[in-house]
């Protein structure tokens, strides 16, 4: 019949809703094999370098996840058994925590230790920034210069002679191996009973700021608050704690299935320093902005957004 069907073909309106339900059923799979999920720990660097990666990984086309908030065993937990694709990892912690690595050991050693253990668990070492965010002692600069303490010897010779100090550290690092009870180990001395507060770190901050019930803090060398509050960093003079180096982890498979996931981080990861974090940390942290507004600065004064 004249503008009949052909034998064998299917009316477009029929063939318009096949294909629609087609996508309806692939789309979503694909969108989800595509999508890459960060994780951060529960600390505002981390909360930043997951917003940074997040934003610039988007503008390559990436879809991306993001699930913040975990302690350090939580987020490595979560990405060796598949929840979390990537997160930035600190190389000291890997070494101490996640793999009960002893000893001390250069920075690039330390790094060349982690990426070797790491990568018997599937976890690939992408090529550190420059931020070694250590742990660190500190107290209000002129109570320090008032008692004459620079290092954290000179801490425990003052709490060894019955000096009472007051020190608050949040839960995580009152029970690490390279946390307080190791440390007071290789410094030959012990905080007196009822002196050492576990808190928050936020807490432990204001505390130092206030001068209300804190003598020494435990803080990140990165922080902002650090320099905002004119705060003294005692020298870990023994080198009691590894290197800090900050570095993308990355599944195997993932790198493998999303080509170009790596040149992104490291290209991100080669602007990153100790002063940068720093400030990025103060812009959240004392000046009241968000993760996410300070990654989106950055990005765009590197002229790294699109």
């Amino acid at each position: 019949m004249a503008g009949g069907l052909a034998r064998g073909s299917t009316h477009p309106t029929l063939r318009s809703f096949f294909f629609g339900c087609l996508l309806c059923c692939v789309l979503p799979s694909v969108a989800w094999a595509k999508t890459v999920i960060v994780g951060a720990k529960n600390f505002t660097e981390q909360y930043i370098i997951a917003e940074l990666t997040r934003q610039l990984l988007e503008s390559h086309g990436f879809s991306v996840r993001t699930k913040t908030g975990l302690s350090s065993m939580g987020v490595r937990r979560e990405q060796e058994t598949g929840l979390i694709d990537l997160y930035w990892e600190y190389t000291g912690t890997s070494l101490r925590i996640h793999n009960r690595v002893a000893g001390q050991f250069s920075p690039d050693e330390t790094y060349a230790r982690v990426k070797a253990a790491d990568a018997r668990k599937g976890l690939v070492w992408l090529r550190p920034s420059r931020i070694n965010n250590t742990y660190a002692l500190a107290m209000r600069r002129p109570d320090a210069q008032a008692k004459g303490l620079a290092t954290i010897s000179d801490l425990a010779v003052l709490i060894r002679s019955g000096g009472a100090i007051r020190f608050a550290c949040n839960t995580e690092f009152f029970t690490r191996s390279d946390g307080l009870l190791p440390l007071q180990r290789a410094y030959a001395f012990e905080f007196g009973q009822g002196d050492v507060v576990r808190t928050s770190d936020d807490a432990i901050y204001e505390g130092l700021r206030s001068k209300a019930w804190i003598d020494v803090g435990l803080v990140f060398s990165t922080d902002g608050r650090v320099a905002a509050f004119d705060l003294l960093l005692l020298r870990d003079d023994r080198n009691f704690f590894p290197s800090y180096r900050l570095a993308p982890v990355v599944r195997q498979t993932v790198l493998e299935s999303h080509l170009g996931l790596a040149a992104v981080l490291e290209a991100l990861a080669a602007r990153l320093d100790d002063p940068t974090m720093a400030h990025l940390n103060a812009l959240v942290d004392v000046g009241g902005i968000t993760a996410e507004e300070a990654a989106r600065r950055f990005l765009m004064n590197e002229g790294l957004s699109p």
